[in-house]
């Protein structure tokens, strides 16, 4: 079903692109390019719900709109897990995403969909892993200063242990680039 979704949400950038005037980086401006900053709180799903009760975290992404309707750029912040407090032997731990981001927006304001992908670091002392690859795909809502989106977040590890995923409700400020 995650790869259906992923070639599907992939099909549907692809046509946008390819049907618009696609801009160059020399074109960067205020216009069609920002730097977004944001919160984000998340349920832990999966096996690190036994183990995690809730994470809270930072978003900053820059983003050039390649077209009109479609979006690019580099992605990352910073999520803390907090542990539950009647687990013995598991500390918090931290998520350090450093990604690709993709957005596909169908009018100037409304919906969109949108995926991150990339590479997480986890932090903390608990971690036996140093982290692992990530895919963040989004559905939200867009205007001219900020997006308000749900998310699901998945870190893949070697060590099928750390498992870490949660779903979780995010928003964003749009800063314009001058």
């Amino acid at each position: 079903m995650k790869k259906l979704l992923l070639s599907f949400t992939l099909l549907l950038f692809g046509i946008s692109a390819f049907s618009q005037q696609v801009r160059e980086l020399e074109e960067i401006n205020e216009e069609n390019s920002w730097l977004k900053l944001g919160l984000n709180i998340a349920a832990p799903v999966g096996n690190l719900a036994d183990f995690s009760s809730f994470a809270l975290g930072l978003d900053a992404a820059g983003q050039f709109m390649r077209t009109d309707n479609f979006g690019l750029g580099v992605a990352s912040g910073y999520t803390h897990y907090f542990k539950k407090s009647d687990v013995v032997g598991s500390d918090d731990f931290g998520v350090i995403p450093l990604g690709v981001m993709f957005r596909y927006y169908p009018q100037p304001e409304g919906v969109f969909v949108g995926t991150d992908a990339g590479y997480s670091f986890f932090t903390g002392s608990g971690m036996s892993e140093s982290g692992g690859a990530y895919i963040r795909p989004q559905l939200g809502y867009h205007n001219y200063n900020w997006n308000i989106f749900a998310y699901y977040n998945h870190v893949f590890t070697p060590d099928p242990a750390i498992d870490v995923q949660s779903i979780g409700i995010a928003w964003t400020y749009n800063i314009r680039f001058k």
